[in-house]
This record gives C-alpha cells, sequence and structure tokens, in this order.
C-alpha cells in the first residue's frame, strides 16, 4: 500500500499477442503461449513485490482483458475493481490521463496499448528510469509510478516518481 496522500499507478501494456489468424479484427486478438506466460510472471512479480491495484482501468480488446486474468491468477491479497474502459483501445495520451483522473482507489493499474501507453508512460515521472527499452514500453512493460496528490483529478504529467519498472519475456 502506498501512504496517505499519495496516488500509486502500475501503468501495465499488454502481452505479446496472436497474429496466426489473419480473419480476427486487431480488437479480438488473444495472447500467445509467449504473452500468457509473461502475464503470469508479472501477476507473480507484482505479488512478491506488494503491487496491489484496488482498481483496474483495462481497455476491452481481447488481449488486455486475457493480460488481467493472467496477472490476477497471482497469489494477490487484494480483489480489485475492475473496469473496461473503451476510450483504452488504443488510447492516446490525453485520453489516457482523462480515464486515470476517474479513478477512485489509491492504488491503480492501466492495461493498454502501443504506442499511446509508451507515450503516457514517458510523460509521468519527473525522472524516467535508466533503461533501454523505457521508452518503447515493450509487450508486458510495466511502470510502476507514485504521486504525491490526494486525489486523482489532481494529477499531472511529470510530477511522478518511478518506483520500479519491469519488462517481463515469457521466453
Amino acid at each position: 500500500m502506498t501512504p496517505t496522500g499519495y496516488r500509486r499507478l502500475i501503468l501495465t501494456r499488454h502481452a505479446k499477442s496472436a497474429w496466426d489468424d489473419p480473419q480476427l479484427e486487431d480488437f479480438d486478438r488473444p495472447l500467445n503461449a509467449r504473452g500468457r506466460r509473461s502475464a503470469i510472471l508479472l501477476g507473480d512479480f507484482m505479488a512478491s513485490r506488494g503491487y496491489e491495484p484496488e482498481e483496474v482501468l483495462c481497455s476491452p480488446s481481447a488481449r488486455t482483458r486475457e493480460t488481467w486474468d493472467r496477472i490476477a491468477s497471482a497469489p494477490l491479497e487484494v480483489r480489485p475493481v475492475l473496469r473496461f474502459e473503451e476510450k483504452l483501445f488504443h488510447a492516446r495520451p490525453a485520453e489516457m490521463l482523462n480515464v486515470l483522473k476517474t479513478a477512485t482507489h489509491q492504488t491503480v493499474m492501466m492495461i493498454g496499448h502501443n504506442p499511446g501507453i509508451a507515450e503516457f508512460a514517458a510523460s509521468l515521472p519527473a525522472r524516467p528510469p535508466v533503461d533501454p527499452d523505457f521508452r518503447r514500453f515493450p509487450t508486458a512493460a510495466t511502470l510502476v509510478v507514485d504521486f504525491q496528490i490526494e486525489d486523482w483529478a489532481e494529477i499531472k504529467p511529470g510530477d511522478g516518481s518511478v518506483m520500479d519498472f519491469v519488462r517481463i519475456d515469457g521466453r
């Protein structure tokens, strides 16, 4: 948990998706085997670090839903409020910020897509993590960033403090 007067965002790009079926719409693409493993490993990582979202704001696409389902299979103590937000499907950073401002819990996880999520992640911290992959925000990448605010409506880009950045590869 984060201290009073803070809000924590766990920002995650969906895990690796499958491109096997050319008939599927982009929205309906599931995770591939590597993505399924990565999402499970990400859930285990989050549980081991105590990164427990109280609220999840998730794009409703098949791959983001499946990413959350696999993360949630980890031994998390908290079962969060889950909101599927249409606006998060391929959202630009400004739209992601607007959705985040509607969050009502202290620790929030947001699961989305590139390129918007990479741009959004880059805009949040005062100092970005020193990691060569941070700017591209690969699949299953997760940024944990804290803000000294009482309410999500107060969030401003560039005011966050990076607590963690992880890239999970389920190979």
